[in-house]
C-alpha cells in the first residue's frame, strides 16, 4: 500500500462524516456509524482484525468486496447472498463464482463470542466490504450500520435478473443502478471496484471475438493477449481467469479508467463508461484523480449501503450467515 495514496484518503474519512441516515425496512431504526456503540464497542475492531488476519492485501479482498454488491443489488443489503437453501442466490449462474464466505462466517463467529445475537451479518459484510477496500490501499469511510438480515433469498431467476451482465450495454446499466436509486456518476465510480479481481473467459470472451450484440472499441493487440488465455470455444477453466485492471490487479486504484481510455476494458458492461457517451468525461477524471475517485467511490458506496430489502421483508440478526434463526 503506497504511502502517498494512503495519506490522501484519510481526507475522505472527514468528508463523510455527515452522511445522511437512512431507513432500513420494516420500520427499523435509521443507520447510524455508531449503531453499536453501547451494545457491541468492538465491533468494527473484530471485523478489521479478522480482514486484515485473513485477507491482508491478498485477492481475497476483492472477492469480499464482490459479495456486498451482489448481496445489494437483488433485494437490498439484506445478506440473503449468504443464505444456503435448495434454491438460494448462490445458485444465480452471476454467482457461482462468488468465494469469500468462509472469511464473513469467520468474522461473524468473532463477534458472536464477544456481543451474541447483535451485530447483523448484513453489517459484516458493509464493514469487510471497507476494510478491503482500505487494505488494497484504497479509500476508507464512516459505515452506517444497523441492518437487518433476511430470513429469505430471492431464487435464482430473481437474482440473475437483478444483477449486471458482462455484455450490458450503458442503457442497461443505467436503468439497472438507476431502479437502485444509483444514478450515472454513482455507476461509473461503483465500476471502480473492478480495479482489483479477476473475470472468467466466459465473461469476456463474446468482447474479444466481437460475438455480442454489444460491440464496444477494443484495443487490436490486447484482444489479441486475451484471445491467448480464453479459446473461442469450450472452457478455459483458471487459465482463462484474466484480470479487470492489468496494471495494477491487486491495488485499489484509478488504473481501471485508464484501461477504459485505453479501450482495454475486460467486459463490455466495462468499456461501455466510456463509449462516446456523456460519461466520456467522468472517466477522464478519475483516470487522472486518484483521490476524486476515492471520494467518489466511497460516498457511492455508503449510498449503495443504504439500499434497504423491501418494506414488509421478514428480517432478523443472524446468528449464523448461511441459515436462519
Amino acid at each position: 500500500m503506497a504511502s502517498s495514496r494512503s495519506s490522501s484518503w484519510v481526507t475522505v474519512l472527514a468528508l463523510l462524516l455527515f452522511v445522511a441516515l437512512a431507513h432500513t425496512a420494516n420500520g427499523a431504526d435509521p443507520l447510524s456509524a455508531g449503531y453499536y456503540a453501547m451494545t457491541c464497542p468492538n465491533a468494527e475492531r473484530i471485523v478489521s482484525s479478522v480482514m486484515a488476519n485473513r485477507v491482508g492485501g491478498g485477492r481475497m479482498a476483492s472477492a469480499v468486496l464482490r459479495l456486498f454488491f451482489h448481496d445489494c443489488f437483488v433485494n437490498g443489503c439484506d445478506a440473503s447472498v449468504l443464505l444456503d437453501g435448495p434454491e438460494s442466490e448462490k445458485d444465480a449462474e452471476p454467482n457461482l463464482s462468488l468465494t469469500g464466505f468462509t472469511v464473513i462466517d469467520e468474522i461473524k463467529a468473532a463477534l458472536e463470542r464477544d456481543c451474541p445475537a447483535t451485530v447483523s451479518c448484513a453489517d459484516v459484510l458493509a464493514l469487510a466490504s471497507r476494510d478491503a477496500v482500505t487494505q488494497l490501499g484504497g479509500p476508507t469511510w464512516n459505515v452506517p450500520l444497523g441492518r437487518k438480515d433476511s430470513r429469505f433469498a430471492p431464487n435464482k431467476g430473481f437474482t440473475t435478473q437483478h444483477l449486471p451482465k458482462a455484455n450490458d450495454n450503458l442503457g442497461s446499466l443505467i436503468q439497472m443502478f438507476g431502479d437502485l436509486g444509483l444514478d450515472a456518476r454513482d455507476l461509473t465510480a461503483l465500476s471502480g471496484a473492478h480495479t482489483v479481481g479477476m473475470s472468467n473467459c466466459e465473461n469476456y470472451r463474446e468482447r474479444i471475438y466481437g460475438t455480442s450484440d454489444t460491440k464496444y472499441n477494443i484495443d487490436p493487440s490486447f484482444a489479441e493477449t486475451r484471445r491467448q488465455m480464453c479459446p473461442l470455444q469450450g472452457p478455459s477453466g483458471d487459465a482463462g481467469k484474466a484480470p479487470f485492471d492489468k496494471e495494477t490487479p491487486r491495488t485499489f486504484d484509478n488504473a481501471y479508467y485508464r484501461d477504459l481510455i485505453a479501450h482495454q476494458g475486460l467486459l463490455n458492461s466495462d468499456q461501455a463508461l466510456y463509449s462516446g457517451s456523456g460519461l466520456d468525461s467522468l472517466v477522464v477524471m478519475y483516470g487522472s484523480d486518484n483521490d476524486a475517485f476515492g471520494r467518489d467511490f466511497a460516498k457511492a458506496m455508503v449510498k449503495m449501503g443504504n439500499i434497504a430489502p423491501p418494506m414488509g421483508m421478514p428480517t432478523e440478526v443472524r446468528l449464523h450467515c448461511s441459515k436462519a434463526n
